[in-house]
Parts: C-alpha cells; sequence; structure tokens
C-alpha cells in the first residue's frame, strides 16, 4: 500500500512541481525534508484542492495518466488564480 501512496504522491508532484520527490531530493542534496516543505502558500492551497481532485478521479477509475495530465492542468489554473488574488492584495 506505501508504494502505491509514494506513486500516488508523485503524481500530485509532477502535476504541481514538474518532478518527483527523488528528483527533487536530488537536484536540492543541500535542502533538508522534502519538496512540499519548500513550497508557497499558494502551492500547499492547490495541492490540497488536488489531492481531493485526485481521490475522486481514482474512485471514478480514471486511468493514472489521465489524471495526471488533468491535475496539471487544473493546477497551471489554481495557481494563475492564486497568484492573481495574491498580487492584487499587494497592490492595494
Amino acid at each position: 500500500m506505501s508504494l502505491i501512496y509514494a506513486n500516488e504522491a508523485d503524481v500530485l508532484n509532477v502535476a504541481l512541481f514538474g518532478m518527483t520527490a527523488k528528483e527533487w531530493r536530488e537536484e536540492n542534496p543541500e535542502k533538508k525534508g522534502n519538496i512540499r516543505d519548500y513550497a508557497s502558500i499558494n502551492e500547499l492551497i492547490c495541492l490540497s484542492n488536488m489531492e481531493n481532485l485526485n481521490a475522486v478521479m481514482i474512485n471514478e477509475n480514471i486511468a493514472q495518466d489521465k489524471r495526471l495530465k488533468k491535475l496539471n492542468e487544473i493546477a497551471i489554473q489554481q495557481m494563475t488564480i492564486l497568484n492573481e488574488v495574491e498580487n492584487r492584495k499587494i497592490l492595494k
């Protein structure tokens, strides 16, 4: 079961961050923790939303490759919106 979880966690990591946890560790050997420890608040909000959507898609028996593509599209859309909202608050 942990192998499935790690695999699903990496689906979310790739959809949002563009890399697996292992790839991030290899690129950042000097950093402690994991990719999510260095995520922005907007990335964490998006990640939480994606976790819920991924669970729904798993229950609907949507293949992992299709979920990854859809989750990536959603991540791009949500991050755009979240960053725009944050930038508007800063400008006021």
